[in-house]
């Protein structure tokens, strides 16, 4: 074997560079609005790079673990990256780069003009949300994912109300209360197992045995957390007014990772530290769950007159697909067929997700800028206007609609054949509704982009870099198809024994 260049050796701690470079930078930002906007540039790329080489380092060394300070849990805390955390990592790190750097010019205070307080808020949150989402996706035990999860959530309760209007402070609350609803649920299921097994590593908890009945009960508590953080049917009743409010740097933040961490958290809970738990009815109310997700949420898409709503809405309903994996794998016996591809599928179809769903929060805010408002009926001719915006936005609906040859046709079609080999028919009819229901929701304003343009139509100007940023962020979602080998054969690495792929 080939030696291995010594800063992608095993001992070079990438993924903890990860959490210190936005860490750093969210102490740094509270000083001034300035350094925090001049660290934008530093910080999106420095992430990429530190999320590429930590990924590059999984494919090369396998799984990776560091425990801090040399203490082994379950006294220490330790840090964990395998191939779905190094993917998710690297799709966080690029939709951190678009959100930063597309918000840069409105929370740049000019020179010699004063600091608003948006600008000087702005900044550290968004810092120390990422701090915290890349914690999320490395830690090894349920209470520092807790800690990582309650700090993710205060930074985006506090994006979602910064500009300060009504409509976001009523938001905001009614987000802070589903997530403190979250909160308790999540910590009276990790009560119960270590009151059951004296220890919360994941690991550790994998291959525990205790009480079934304590098992189910905790699982059902941490999923029910879980699920209100991610916004996931029925506990989705926060997104779209969050969405409506917040600024669309910050929408994009929250739709394409904040929702996504407590997502990959319920996969190593049910994969990973509580497999015993997932029985039969369990996986298949959670995917009764998913199916009603997309349909509710794709129906409530097609109704709404806002760009942004539309766009929430179909959050909602594209987060359903990630609930399906739970029928398909985790209630499969281990080595099952369909298994791995459908855990797979879901994998990629969150990556894919969150890469165009960023794309369509940032390319709806250039259009916001441009007309003053998103009503959908008002963008006609839009497409004239602001080329590179519409068609960010029509590529990545080719992804959420799962069109190949894009990201999100690979998961959904993963995810569709493990239903059909499995036998669990119903859930291809859904995917296969949901699909149609996307196309007819996103394209009504597709449509509107081409049409004749008022004749007293006027657009404000918008830089071409924000238009180019959710346009590059499209077409990453389009080439995780294209380009699926790598991102296949990484999501494999370390991956739970329910999703090994058959001998």
């Amino acid at each position: 074997m080939p030696a291995t260049a010594d800063w992608l050796a095993p001992a070079v701690p990438w993924m903890a560079l990860a959490l210190l470079l936005p860490l750093a930078a969210g102490l740094l930002a509270s000083l001034s609005a300035r350094i925090g906007a001049a660290l934008a540039w530093p910080v999106a790329l420095g992430s990429v790079a530190i999320a590429g080489a930590a990924a590059w380092q999984v494919a090369r060394h396998g799984a990776l673990q560091l425990a801090i300070g040399g203490w082994a849990p379950p006294l220490g805390i330790q840090l964990r990256l395998d191939g779905l955390g190094a993917a998710f990592l690297l799709a966080g790190a690029l939709v951190a780069a678009g959100a930063l750097l597309s918000a840069r010019p409105g929370y740049a205070p000019a020179r010699g003009a004063a600091e608003t307080r948006q600008a000087h808020a702005f900044w550290p949150l968004a810092y120390l949300l990422l701090a915290a989402l890349y914690t999320a996706l490395l830690a090894g035990d349920l209470f520092h994912l807790y800690v990582a999860l309650e700090l993710l959530t205060v930074c985006a309760v506090a994006l979602v109300a910064l500009e300060g209007k009504p409509a976001a402070l009523a938001a905001a609350l009614r987000y802070l209360l589903f997530a403190l609803f979250g909160s308790l649920a999540y910590l009276a299921g990790v009560v119960l197992l270590y009151v059951e097994h004296g220890s919360l590593d994941i690991r550790q908890l994998s291959a525990m045995t205790g009480g079934w009945h304590t098992q189910v009960l905790a699982a059902a508590l941490l999923t029910t957390g879980l699920m209100a953080k991610a916004a996931l049917f029925p506990l989705h009743g926060w997104l779209p007014a969050a969405h409506a409010s917040a600024p669309a740097p910050a929408s994009a933040l929250l739709s394409a990772l904040v929702v996504k961490a407590p997502w990959v958290v319920l996969l190593r809970i049910w994969f990973e530290a509580l497999p015993a738990a997932a029985t039969p009815a369990f996986t298949q109310l959670l995917g009764a769950l998913g199916a009603a997700g997309i349909l509710l949420g794709s129906l409530l898409a097609l109704r709404q007159q806002r760009l942004k709503l539309v766009i929430a809405y179909s959050t909602v309903a594209q987060l359903g697909y990630l609930l399906l994996v739970f029928p398909l794998a985790a209630g499969a016996s281990a080595g099952a067929d369909w298994s791995a591809s459908a855990w797979t599928g879901a994998a990629f179809h969150g990556l894919a997700h969150a890469l165009a769903k960023a794309a369509m929060f940032l390319a709806a805010g250039c259009i916001a800028v441009a007309l003053g408002h998103d009503r959908v009926e008002g963008l006609a001719g839009l497409g004239r206007a602001l080329p590179l915006a519409c068609f960010a936005f029509g590529v990545a609906a080719v992804s959420l609609m799962g069109l190949p040859p894009s990201g999100g046709f690979l998961g959904k079609y993963l995810l569709l054949t493990s239903a059909v080999a499995s036998g669990q028919w119903w859930w291809t009819l859904v995917m296969v509704a949901g699909g149609l229901l996307a196309a007819a929701y996103l394209f009504r304003p597709i449509a509107f982009f081409f049409a004749t343009a008022p004749p007293d139509a006027a657009w404000q100007p918008v830089p071409r870099g924000r238009q180019w940023i959710a346009l590059l962020l499209a077409l990453a979602s389009v080439l995780l198809g294209l380009l699926s080998a790598g991102p296949f054969q990484l999501l494999q690495i370390g991956r739970p024994e329910r999703a090994e792929l058959p001998a």
